[in-house]
């Protein structure tokens, strides 16, 4: 009794030899399948390099398309040569020319010895997989798939889309209930002759040549019309990542592959010789004994899956970039915007890095320049203070900057005399915290010498902005944490909400404050408000009419102003 190896071969075919090799000195029989798409001056060597062994024999060969009939049928020819010259085989082992034996394959042998009447082919209804990537599940049964995904993917696409729109349906053979899982399998001489074997073999192998990637479901699916007894995994140690791609083993992988316990491992890179050279000429490198638990490094796995998939937060990795959506988060940290608060007060910035230590900068997104704070021409990361390089990819600045700075709680200023495109991501953004006084953009009109009429007219577009952006702020999509005072609320009582801002923005907790900063002199702003109304122009976003009183002591707003 002993374990026959079936191999498809198609590329590295020196490691191949080297694993096949490695096989039949175990007293294993290896049948060996190689694309009929490998040159034969790299055929020939092969074959030559192992003539000297009875026991490995090769099959007539297929050219071979990967999610095509084309590998089943090379691993029926493989396995029914395997069957006929091999009568003393129990199991059939089916690897690929990528595969490498993790375990003494003794210990294989005594494995499946102890268990002669169980198949051990992962083998799962449609509805109980969660790995199939592609959006074709049940379809790939339904379906009818003539072309290669690979060689003809525009073909591939427009006939699905085709069979979907006239709602056509293939026909499952009677008694077939579609299975899926991992096209390496070990099953047993009685399992697999039964299917070779099988009187309605051309029906299956017809409806099966246009089912969607057969080889994970040919043998999964009639395994379980014979089987008396299936263990649902495989042997083969094989991880795929997100997009359903198999993971590659390199050399730096070999504590990982031990801690498997799998006897087999796919796909190793071919220029791992420190693998090959552990497991296959190191008798020393083999592991215990011990049932194959690839669960133990699942975890692993996962959390590299989930790297791939969504790096770090804040950091757009150049495979997601620029698919919008793909990042895992728009910003790396917190950080806060301010919005009308230098306008209301005088020298703002300079008083808000003293009473919280944060890194206060001014208008980060003026249109003349990027205001980082000191007016320094370079921030960290090298970012500039060229307006014409921030406004290439306004977004990327600002992750770039929160990335560049991690560790530091930033905050800036904005304004409706900003670059607006930053708005809505600033809206989307959970890490923002954003706080608005509306209408203070009209103090530096009020405090300017230009003519009324270029006030007018510049106060309506500015409050037309200002009113775009809150709109933004307040709609269901947006994921920043947003307080906004009008101007008059605000005035009217400023500490309260300076502590609040203070509270949410400071990075650690702060004393109450005693006193807020200077805010500017508004005597006769409520006149300036009312004149631009008479002028035809409504200041509604102040919140402050003609009749409301302005502080007039103007120096230091007390935490309860006379009115």
């Amino acid at each position: 009794m002993t374990v026959g190896i079936v191999m498809l071969a198609h590329t590295a075919l020196h490691r191949a030899s080297q694993v096949a090799r490695h096989w039949h000195a175990a007293g294993c029989p290896v049948v060996i399948h190689v694309d009929r798409r490998v040159p034969d001056d790299e055929f020939r060597p092969f074959v030559d390099s192992l003539s000297e062994l009875e026991n490995i024999r090769f099959t007539r060969r297929l050219k071979c398309d990967w999610g095509t009939w084309s590998l089943v049928e090379a691993s029926q020819i493989a396995s029914e040569m395997m069957l006929e010259k091999y009568p003393q085989v129990s199991h059939v082992y089916l690897s690929s020319g990528s595969c490498l034996p993790l375990r003494p394959v003794q210990e294989l042998i005594d494995y499946l010895a102890e268990r002669p009447k169980t198949d051990f082919i992962e083998s799962a209804t449609t509805e109980d997989v969660p790995w199939t990537v592609g959006g074709l599940d049940k379809e790939r049964f339904t379906l009818r798939f003539p072309f290669s995904w690979k060689k003809h993917r525009k073909l591939f696409d427009a006939y699905v889309r085709l069979q979907r729109l006239v709602r056509f349906k293939r026909r499952i053979p009677p008694g077939l209930v579609p299975h899926m899982g991992s096209q390496w399998w070990c099953l047993t001489r009685q399992t697999l002759s039964a299917i070779l074997q099988d009187p309605d073999r051309a029906t299956y192998d017809a409806y099966f040549r246009r089912v969607w990637i057969p080889d994970e479901s040919y043998y999964q699916t009639l395994a379980r019309l014979y089987s008396t007894r299936i263990e649902s995994r495989s042997l083969t140690l094989s991880k795929f990542d997100f997009q359903g791609k198999p993971h590659i083993f390199y050399d730096d992988h070999l504590q990982l592959l031990r801690r498997s316990d799998c006897f087999v491992a796919r796909k190793i890179w071919p220029e791992a010789n420190k693998l090959y050279e552990a497991f296959l000429s190191s008798p020393e490198g083999a592991m215990n004994r011990a049932e194959p638990n690839p669960g133990k490094i699942d975890r692993i796995f996962s959390k590299a899956v989930e790297r791939r998939a969504k790096g770090r937060p804040g950091l757009v990795m150049q495979s997601r970039f620029p698919h919008e959506g793909w990042e895992n988060g728009l910003t790396a940290a917190p950080y806060a915007v301010l919005e009308g608060f230098s306008d209301l007060f005088v020298d703002f910035e300079a008083w808000l890095t003293k009473a919280t230590g944060l890194r206060v900068h001014g208008h980060l997104f003026a249109k003349d320049r990027v205001h980082f704070t000191g007016e320094q021409s370079v921030y960290n990361g090298c970012l500039s203070d060229s307006a014409s390089l921030r406004d290439y990819n306004p977004k990327a600045f600002l992750s770039s900057l929160i990335w560049n700075t991690r560790g530091e709680r930033q905050c800036f200023q904005f304004g409706p005399r900003d670059v607006q495109k930053i708005g809505p991501t600033l809206a989307r953004d959970p890490n923002a915290q954003i706080a608005v006084i509306s209408g203070a953009w009209a103090i530096p009109l009020f405090n300017s010498n230009m003519n009324f009429a270029d006030i007018r007219k510049q106060a309506a577009e500015l409050q037309k902005i200002e009113n775009m952006h809150l709109e933004t702020l307040r709609a269901a999509t947006a994921k920043a944490r947003v307080r906004i005072w009008t101007m008059a609320d605000f005035v009217e009582a400023p500490m309260e909400p300076l502590q609040t801002v203070i509270d949410e923005i400071a990075p650690r907790p702060l004393r109450r404050l005693n006193e807020a900063p200077r805010m500017v002199d508004l005597t006769g702003f409520g006149q300036f408000l009312q004149n631009l109304k008479n002028q035809g122009m409504h200041p509604y976003l102040m919140g402050i009419s003609r009749s409301a009183a302005i502080p007039r002591r103007g120096n230091r707003a007390a935490a309860n102003p006379t009115w």
